[in-house]
Parts: structure tokens; sequence; C-alpha cells
């Protein structure tokens, strides 16, 4: 650990997790379902920290929140969804580049954010891109993205695609992906009691 520790020290980066999300489709709080015996937002905050020496959590409920290892931030310019927590992770961050993802993403390829992070100097975004979408709650963002993000909020309406193509992106295809992650699991989020089920089923196989 101490010897990847010291490699990342030669482009260190900040770690944002959105947990902010209303949770409709699942009809109760995701970042709360107990998964693998842990929470899943417990359970990203603890694999990625090893990552990095900055783990921040944005939500709107931080007193649910308050034994997580993490710096625990709302929304500064609230109402714009997964754009807001980008928006606010950026503000918040202690380095140049952040890796964003949703905490109820259960199957992170710690090795997938590792090549990543090796990718983002010289880019304001790395993106993957799976089954023809992009990932952007699975993405390195620049501090040079700040000023885009917050005009677009601002503006009403915006898209995390939006920026995009104003910015130095690089996107990661499907073959550079699966050296990392064959099946894609990295971009496994719940949204739904049925995906819960799958996620479990997932978990019981990989254990197995």
């Amino acid at each position: 650990m101490r010897r990847f520790m010291d490699q990342l020290n030669d482009y260190p980066f900040s770690i944002t997790l959105l947990a902010g999300g209303q949770s409709r489709r699942m009809g109760r709080d995701k970042s709360q379902l107990i998964f693998g015996g842990e929470s899943l937002i417990a359970r990203a905050v603890r694999r990625l920290r090893g990552l990095s020496d900055d783990v921040i959590v944005v939500t709107n409920a931080p007193d649910q929140l308050a034994d997580l290892d993490a710096r625990l931030i709302g929304d500064a310019l609230p109402g714009g969804g997964a754009l807001s927590g980008i928006h606010a992770g950026l503000l918040a961050a202690r380095h140049e580049f952040t890796f964003v993802a949703a905490c109820d993403m259960p199957f992170l390829n710690l090795a997938l954010v590792r090549h990543m992070a090796g990718l983002a100097p010289g880019h304001a975004v790395v993106v993957p891109r799976w089954q023809g979408e992009f990932e952007p709650l699975h993405a390195f963002y620049s501090c040079a993205c700040l000023a885009l993000v917050e005009r677009l909020l601002r503006q009403g309406g915006a898209s995390i695609f939006d920026m995009y193509s104003a910015l130095s992106a690089r996107y990661l295809e499907p073959d550079e992906i699966t050296r990392f992650d064959p099946e894609g699991l990295s971009f496994f989020n719940v949204n739904t009691p049925e995906d819960w089920a799958r996620a479990q089923r997932i978990f019981e196989t990989l254990q197995g």
C-alpha cells in the first residue's frame, strides 16, 4: 500500500461521492442500504479512502452520515441535480483533480480508478463511455471545469454532458475499460428494488 500511495503522490486527487439524491424509484435512501454488512455509502468511502487523502461526501442529510471518514458538504448551488454535486465537490476539493462517483455504485473497480487518475493530467475531464453512453458519475474532473459548471448551473436546465464538448476531455472506450473491468460492473448503480436484488446476486457470485 505504501508503494502505491507513493505513486499516487505524483498526481494526488480528491474523491467526491454524491449522496444527495431523493431515491424516488427505490423508495428509501439508497446510501443507507446495507450491502455486505455495511451501508453503500460506507462501503464506497472505505474502499476509495485508500486512493486519496481527501474524500468528500455531498449530502443533504449530514446528520445521518456523521460517522463516515469523509468531509460532509452540501450543494453550494442547489437544484441542478448531479451537476450541483459535482460543483460542490470541485469547490471543496483540495487537489486539482477530483474523482466523482455516485454513492449507489457497489462495484467500483479501484484498478480502473487508478488508471483514470494516471490519464487525468493534461485533461479537464476523464470519462468512460460504456455501451454507447457516457458515465459522468464515474469520472475525473479538474478544477478547470469549475467556471463552466457554475455558469451552466446559473443558466438553468443544463446537463453534465453539455460541458464535455467545451473542455479537453479524455474518453475511455470499452476496449480500454475491459482491461480492468471486463463486465463493466463499475458502472452498475442501484436505482430500483430490482437493481438492488440484482446487485446482491452479483455480490454473492463474486464472493463465491
